[in-house]
């Protein structure tokens, strides 16, 4: 009974230290989590920092992506955590997913990697799929996650000034490790609404 009390309360402890940190990174970044008309949560970027008119530079959201490795965001839904490992950055820049990747999904693809944090919070839809490739047979022991979340990114005009705003859905792929935790891994399945 002791145990799972002190259990509750580190869990709660952890909580208040993850929404502290949430929202101080969130306001270094220019990301806002709004609901839509019918109560659904989304992620709305207000910066395009990866900008291109025929090809993203995948090497520079890579670089980005650093800044994340290392650290652990929660689901608003589940309460699970989400690790964020050392494979994303090149998994989420370099996999086959992103390499067909053109025009307006691959540009959405990279801004997404401001809004990492948010996204994984407001994910919903959690599904399991077993681990069918043996090169993942360590790094994905229990198999894998999939989260569905929603991001919005902003539309400029001739002037410069927001028109307008696209919205995405987006799978999160989350691998579960050898010791039972999730670490986001990709990002895909990204389509404009």
């Amino acid at each position: 009974m002791i145990a799972s009390s002190l259990y509750a309360y580190l869990l709660r402890e952890q909580e208040v230290v993850l929404m502290a940190k949430n929202n101080e990174n969130r306001q270094n970044r220019n990301v806002n989590i709004i609901k839509d008309l019918n109560g659904d949560k989304i992620v709305v970027i207000n910066d395009i920092i990866f900008k291109g008119r025929r090809k993203i530079c995948w090497n520079d959201v890579e670089a980005y992506l650093q800044q994340y490795v290392g650290e652990f965001y929660s689901i608003a839904d589940t309460k699970e955590i989400v690790y964020i490992g050392t494979d994303l950055p090149d998994e989420y820049a370099n996999s086959n997913y992103t390499h067909r990747l053109k025009g307006t999904s691959a540009k959405a693809k990279a801004n997404a990697a401001q809004a990492i944090p948010e996204m994984i919070e407001i994910a919903v839809g959690k599904y399991y799929e077993e681990n069918r490739k043996e090169k993942h047979a360590k790094d994905a022991k229990y198999g894998w996650y999939k989260y569905e979340s929603k991001f919005a990114l902003p539309v400029y005009g001739r002037e410069g000034n927001i028109e307008r705003y696209n919205i995405f859905n987006a799978l999160m792929v989350m691998r579960c490790s050898k010791e039972h935790k999730m670490y986001l891994y990709d990002i895909i399945e990204i389509k404009k609404k």
